[in-house]
């Protein structure tokens, strides 16, 4: 059997009013990367820099990183960094602001490298040569606080590159609850659904093991459980936490055993269209599910553990009870015509090919393979 490890931070603070930990931090400078306008207009991104004030720490504000963070913002907030040269880059945000936060730091370390040299796996060189890092999530979705991956755009190639590091992992991740409780629904049953993908794919990974396992399987319990009160009532603190605590669980499985073909796909469709990343993997996951039952008997324990008889359903169901669309033809927070589907299907299907999250897939499709998901997947069955 080969050797494995598994890496989390060496801190995860979580519970109401974790923020107040920034406090407790030591250095000299920080600096804040985040979104769009939510964290300033809800006062966290104020309340971040007054308790860092607190610990003695300056601080300034990167903002405006886009839904898919693109090359481009990466460089521009390395330069940013490097002008400011903090000991401390805190990422306070969404996935995209934490994904974002850990390519800059890369680039404010080492300001000769260019971002193909990074995108092989595990090919960036060492960090913390001038800062740590803190992560601080507003959605309880992409689990980037906890994890050794980002996912970054090349806007001119429309493609979405998965970067995977051991040394992207935070030092810090601070898990409150608070943040998230600002979520309008929609964003809440997106972002929870990229937390079912997570663990259902941590789970039945060919590299999936014995530590990451207990993790996937709870988060996918606390999923169904409390992503539907998420999703009716903000303020329910006790939902938040627990989908905010699935988020992080299933992140510290899923950074140690990797993914699907779930993510290579939504990785794809999401280059080409911009689809929220969330929403199409809720979309695709009921269909990869059927095909790889035929691989692995890893989805029948999952079934056992939860009581039902058929995931990829009662996942179809969850999906209709948070309004999230069928088919990729029926979302509207972007156009995917069908003659603009077709041109990219090809494409798209050799890059998910190629992604490297499609190395641990429980089965081993070709490009066919996926094409043929890809199509169930906007046209329905």
């Amino acid at each position: 059997m080969a050797v494995q490890s598994f890496k989390v931070p060496n801190t995860i603070v979580f519970g109401q009013n974790a923020l107040d930990h920034l406090s407790e931090i030591k250095g000299k400078k920080a600096i804040i990367v985040t979104g769009g306008s939510s964290m300033k207009r809800f006062g966290f991104i104020e309340k971040a820099q007054a308790i860092l004030k607190k610990g003695g720490i300056e601080s300034v504000v990167f903002d405006g990183v886009e839904p898919n963070p693109s090359v481009e913002t990466v460089e521009k907030g390395a330069q940013t960094m490097r002008d400011f040269n903090p000991d401390w880059i805190i990422a306070l945000g969404g996935g995209s602001a934490i994904d974002a936060a850990k390519v800059m730091w890369c680039f404010y370390e080492y300001p000769e490298l260019k971002f193909e040299d990074i995108v092989p796996v595990c090919s960036m060189p060492e960090l913390r040569k001038k800062a740590k890092f803190a992560a601080i999530p507003s959605t309880s979705g992409t689990a980037s606080e906890i994890t050794a991956f980002s996912v970054i755009t090349d806007t001119q190639k429309h493609i979405k590159y998965p970067i995977v590091s051991p040394y992207i992992v935070p030092d810090v991740a601070i898990i409150d609850p608070e943040l998230p409780a600002k979520m309008p629904p929609h964003i809440t049953a997106n972002t929870g659904m990229d937390v079912m993908a997570h663990a259902v794919e941590a789970y039945v990974s060919k590299a999936a093991n014995s530590y990451a396992d207990p993790l996937a399987l709870e988060a996918i319990d606390l999923v169904f459980k409390n992503i539907k009160k998420a999703y009716a009532n903000g303020n329910d603190m006790e939902a938040r936490n627990n989908m905010h605590n699935a988020s992080a669980m299933a992140g510290m499985a899923f950074s140690n055993v990797s993914l699907g073909i779930v993510h290579s796909m939504a990785h794809k469709i999401g280059g080409e269209f911009g689809v929220t990343h969330g929403l199409a993997n809720a979309i695709l996951l009921p269909a990869i599910i059927e095909y790889n039952k035929k691989s692995t008997d890893k989805y029948a324990k999952i079934e056992k553990y939860l009581g039902i008889d058929s995931l990829e359903d009662a996942i179809r169901k969850l999906n209709k009870e948070l309004e999230i669309p069928a088919t990729f033809k029926e979302v509207t927070e972007v156009s995917i015509t069908k003659d603009l589907f077709e041109q990219a299907l090809g494409r798209m299907s050799e890059n998910a090919l190629n992604d490297p999250c499609t190395f641990t897939n429980p089965g081993q499709p070709t490009a066919q393979d996926i094409a043929e998901i890809y199509k169930v997947s906007y046209y329905g069955k």
